[in-house]
């Protein structure tokens, strides 16, 4: 056991989840639909027509996977709320069935010795609220934070860890630009707004979490760290543009309490008179958190490069004038994504350096790797590749505590193997494999490992 790595005393070793990627359940007691099951059943969309219709059954099995969670020796599970199982149109009545489920998620945790973090939007919008616009308009931000209130009436007695959102640079940018997520647009001004008015709505979540007088409340970002594909001047400035696109664009105005001072080079045009900014935004937005969550996964290699599009009109909002580029030397996940573990450790040291003191505790909520698991003829899987990739970054997050940030907590992406969003059930992060067929779940290598790795931090 002496081969892990060692955290200080109280440090939170945990497992996470996303609700549309596990529960099921999408037609069941009364639940909405969202902007995720309009996408999934989209042709074309999803990878082999798949949905989350069913997932992993999460909503029937839970207790099944809190036993998985209990017997790996977790402190902490973060599981996310699906917003249209509270409140189906977005707006207006609320669904008791829903609350009813995680208060029965949360007694079940709880029962096993595990402290629950609860994140309150991981991508599944209630459809409703997108045909009024989305997260283009204020409204949603306005919405949300009722639905926060709501949920925090219920649970905030039991949930001491509260997240206000997970990778909002997915719903944004992914969601609005490239239309690579839900609800699968591809526009301009529309995707810079609706970063804004996620924004927005994460600090009146704050304020109704706080009125509801919760223990902790932070956001989830999923921060990259990048590189230059060369050396030369353009490829620095690539960098620039790429980092405002990916990290400043949250971490300024959340911690900062100010829009990023590169945001005109990085957007041109589509950045001139946002009318959808309004007074005393950057006051609401900045609003001091408890800790900051960081979903980290692989560095990003750019280079300059021309705009895609030459009509001002018609860009994207991550039209940036840079490409990703291969990093060539390393090993790379199922998803195609380059293993430096380093990378890690330089995120966190940097992003210290940079913020200082208005940097609050930190818990990494996401850390993992897609492999392509196979089932040995023992029944089991050895996924040693999954295994050296968590060994490795929690050796290098072991590095950046030493280096000096406060770094509380780590949760393994993911418990299960699950819906993986437009790749559908091609891609495997899981520690625990599920057949999708029969819904049998079985710990991989990688489960096994964490479980020692966990059970060696005790005195």
């Amino acid at each position: 056991m002496s081969d892990f790595p060692r955290f200080p005393p109280g440090f939170v070793l945990g497992a996470a989840t996303a609700s549309y990627q596990i529960e099921g359940a999408a037609y069941e007691d009364g639940r909405g639909p969202s902007i995720w099951d309009t996408y999934s059943h989209t042709p074309g969309l999803v990878a082999n027509g798949d949905t989350g219709d069913v997932a992993c059954d999460h909503y029937h099995r839970y207790p099944e996977d809190v036993a998985l969670l209990r017997d790996l020796g977790v402190g902490s599970y973060r599981f996310s709320v699906a917003w249209p199982r509270i409140v189906p149109d977005g707006a207006g009545p609320v669904n008791p069935k829903g609350l009813d489920f995680y208060s029965r998620l949360v007694d079940e945790l709880l029962a096993a010795g595990i402290e629950p973090a609860a994140t309150l939007y991981h991508w599944d919008l209630p459809q409703a609220l997108e045909d009024r616009g989305g997260w283009r308009v204020r409204e949603t931000a306005e919405r949300f934070a009722e639905y926060a209130a709501v949920v925090a009436e219920h649970l905030g007695d039991r949930v001491p860890r509260w997240i206000t959102l997970n990778e909002p640079w997915c719903s944004a940018f992914l969601g609005y630009s490239v239309g690579r997520h839900a609800p699968g647009a591809r526009e301009g001004r529309g995707a810079l707004a609706a970063a804004h008015h996620l924004l927005v709505g994460h600090g009146l979540a704050v304020r109704a979490l706080r009125s509801a007088g919760v223990r902790e409340v932070g956001i989830t970002l999923n921060l990259d760290h990048h590189l230059p594909a060369t050396g030369s001047v353009a490829d620095r400035e690539a960098v620039v543009r790429a980092d405002t696109l990916h990290n400043l664009v949250w971490t300024e105005p959340i911690l900062a309490g100010r829009y990023p001072d590169t945001e005109e080079d990085t957007w041109g045009e589509l950045i001139t008179g946002q009318d959808f900014r309004r007074d005393g935004d950057l006051e609401l937005i900045s609003r001091p958190l408890d800790f900051l969550g960081i979903n980290y996964y692989r560095p990003i290699v750019v280079a300059d490069a021309p705009y895609r599009e030459g009509d001002p009109a018609l860009r994207v909002a991550t039209d940036n004038r840079y490409a990703e580029t291969a990093m060539p030397g390393v090993r790379h996940t199922a998803m195609g994504w380059p293993v430096a573990p380093d990378t890690f450790t330089d995120l966190l040291v940097d992003l210290k350096e940079q913020y200082g003191d208005a940097l609050p505790p930190v818990h990494i909520t996401e850390n993992g790797s897609a492999e392509d698991d196979e089932v040995s003829a023992d029944g089991a899987v050895h996924d040693t590749g999954r295994v050296a990739y968590l060994r490795d970054h929690l050796t290098a997050l072991r590095a950046a505590i030493d280096a000096g940030v406060d770094v509380r907590g780590y949760y393994v992406w993911s418990l299960l193997d699950n819906f993986e969003w437009a790749f559908g059930y091609d891609k495997r992060f899981g520690i625990v494999r599920v057949d999708y067929d029969t819904q049998r779940r079985t710990p991989k290598d990688s489960y096994h490992w964490y479980r020692r790795m966990i059970a060696a931090q005790r005195p």
